[in-house]
């Protein structure tokens, strides 16, 4: 064995050099729960067996401590449809930062406004 299946969903995230709060919203799950898997009081079931896999692109084995090779699926195509997504995702945690950055300092509001018209203009051309 080369590790549990806790120590490498750990060690993938740590490695990724992202925070628990980013992996468990890119794997679909509460922060909570996966704390519980990466410290090994619940066992996962298989759709987020799979989702890591993809996430950290390694295979079902290497994550499930059965072997130390990594090799794993490698990633999707980029298609348009995911491509919208993630462009959605990210429009959406732009205007999330935003606006707690305006709540802080309402100075930045026209700002931030004047931005996202000339994003907004730029988007259209």
């Amino acid at each position: 064995m080369h590790g549990t299946f806790s120590q490498a969903l750990s060690r993938l995230r740590r490695e990724k050099g992202v925070s628990q709060r980013q992996a468990a919203q890119a794997l679909e799950v509460s922060q909570a729960l996966l704390s519980h898997y990466e410290n090994g009081i619940r066992e996962p079931g298989l759709a987020f067996v799979a989702r890591a896999c993809d996430y950290y692109q390694v295979s079902a084995d290497y994550l499930l401590g059965r072997t130390g090779e990594r090799s794993g699926p490698k990633p999707p195509p980029e298609d348009a449809e995911g491509s919208e997504q993630l462009l959605l995702r990210t429009g959406q945690a732009l205007g999330n930062a935003w606006a707690q950055l305006c709540r802080s300092d309402p100075a930045l509001a026209p700002l931030f406004l004047r931005l996202s018209e000339a994003l907004a203009q730029e988007g259209k051309h």
